[in-house]
């Protein structure tokens, strides 16, 4: 199917045409005519498929039928972070160049004084995150009340980062009238609660199982010890022909952290967080899409809907602590058809945290050694006695049998204890050990034939003392 049998005018076609697009992907295929024909939808798809367009392309349409009015905006799309919503905004000038659309850009770290003036000239299209979206309504800038269009984008990633009560509040200022579209990558529970309180009768369209990876990325894992994960890094990036990479990192002092062992060991590389002020994460994510960065250390919060172009590589130099942040991760590469690597570095303690990841893409991720480094193995907490255990190779003592293998005496001679002989001795083990603490439990504790003196049996010590007589002066 090509775009011309979507029913979209010459104008976006065109647009389409002069952006090097032939044919629709499947979550476009299937949204647009919903879209144009006013129906609520419902769409889950995994990164990279083009959901952006599946909305963006419809509503330029739509939009260009009507006008606009001061501070009354006629389409509201929301983003969680400012880079995807900055995203947004460059496909409505990418296909809505043929059309007289008026847009604004609502996010942090902007001049609040630009974003009004372009509210007070009347903008079709409203693209915001929910914070300065709120601020800007709470001082009486913007009305919402005509808005036709609600679109919210990431709803999953919108959860994560708990926005859900601020886009709970901003659908509570928006007409019932309303046609809402919903996109989420992932599918929870809460996802489905909110689009069932949001939505009505939508379409749901789902393209690819909830969270499942593109077939385009070439997933591998790579287990180290902590002190390691460093030189594997440094070590794969040399060996692999990384065109430019995106390496995920858990915290903003990881990032930092990483970022100098990289720059120190002659590796050309940035940093991007949510700590940066927006005109520097805006700079940085420029020269990292032109070529002068090839390596961009990052955040989730930062990164996540990021959209490079022929991105050749993603390190997971962290496991994530949400499963679904690897699919969103790793959903940076392998786009729009092209082939992609993915790597992530496991310590011993993320044992739990792989199993997870692994249950919800549903396949094993591929292992595979570093020359030079030092293979380690997964440890997994049992839940259940609140302990940890670590699969032993064959032939191999788990540390519990070899430390309980040190302390036994040889054969035919008797336990000692600090080069004493205990046979027979009541000698008590080093005090404040688990040995001492269970020695005095049996101390305490009554043998069966002993007869058991209850309340009212005994007669106190204190008693049977006689009285002290103290001599007068």
């Amino acid at each position: 199917m090509g775009f011309f049998e979507l029913d979209l005018s010459p104008e976006v076609l065109q647009a389409v045409s002069d952006a090097g697009y032939i044919n629709p992907t499947p979550i476009q295929e299937k949204a647009i005519p919903h879209v144009r024909r006013g129906r609520d939808v419902l769409g889950c798809a995994q990164t990279g498929t083009g959901k952006t367009a599946s909305f963006v392309l419809p509503m330029v349409d739509i939009l260009a039928a009507g006008r606009t009015r001061a501070r009354m905006p006629r389409t509201l799309i929301l983003e969680p972070t400012r880079e995807l919503a900055t995203q947004v905004a460059a496909s409505f000038e990418l296909y809505g160049k043929y059309h007289r659309l008026t847009m604004a850009l609502l996010i942090g770290g902007e001049s609040f004084a630009d974003q009004e003036r372009k509210l007070d000239r009347g903008v079709d299209v409203l693209i915001a995150t929910p914070g300065r979206l709120l601020d800007l309504y709470g001082r009486g800038k913007i009305l919402l009340s005509d808005t036709r269009i609600l679109v919210i984008d990431e709803a999953d990633r919108m959860l994560d980062m708990g926005f859900i009560p601020d886009v709970e509040h901003i659908v509570g200022l928006l007409p019932d009238t309303r046609q809402t579209l919903l996109f989420s990558a992932t599918m929870p529970a809460e996802i489905r609660k909110l689009a069932d309180a949001f939505l009505r009768n939508p379409v749901e369209i789902a393209v690819a199982p909830p969270a499942s990876p593109a077939a385009t990325v070439i997933q591998s894992l790579i287990l180290v010890d902590p002190q390691d994960k460093r030189e594997a890094l440094r070590r794969l990036i040399r060996s692999e022909d990384v065109k430019n990479a995106l390496i995920f990192c858990n915290r903003k002092r990881d990032v930092d952290i990483l970022f100098r062992s990289l720059t120190r060991h002659g590796f050309d590389a940035a940093t991007l967080h949510g700590d940066m002020p927006q005109s520097k994460r805006t700079e940085t994510l420029d020269r990292f899409r032109n070529g002068d960065i090839r390596l961009l250390v990052a955040s989730d919060v930062a990164a996540r809907g990021l959209d490079i172009e022929g991105l050749s590589h993603v390190f997971c130099f962290d496991v994530p602590a949400h499963a679904e942040d690897y699919v969103h991760r790793i959903g940076r590469t392998g786009r729009a058809g092209r082939e992609g690597r993915s790597f992530m570095f496991a310590t011993p303690q993320d044992g739990n945290a792989v199993v997870a990841i692994v249950k919800l893409i549903g396949k094993e991720i591929r292992s595979q050694i570093i020359e030079g480094i030092e293979a380690a193995e997964l440890q997994y907490e049992d839940r259940r006695r609140g302990r940890s255990r670590r699969p032993a190779r064959s032939g191999q003592r788990s540390s519990r049998e070899a430390a309980a293998a040190d302390r036994r005496p040889p054969a035919g001679e008797s336990p000692r204890h600090n080069g004493h002989d205990t046979a027979g001795s009541n000698v008590m083990p080093f005090p404040g050990t688990p040995s001492a603490r269970r020695a005095r439990r049996a101390e305490r504790k009554p043998e069966h034939d002993e007869p058991v003196i209850g309340f009212g049996d005994h007669l106190p010590a204190f008693l049977a003392r006689p009285p002290r007589i103290l001599a007068r002066s």
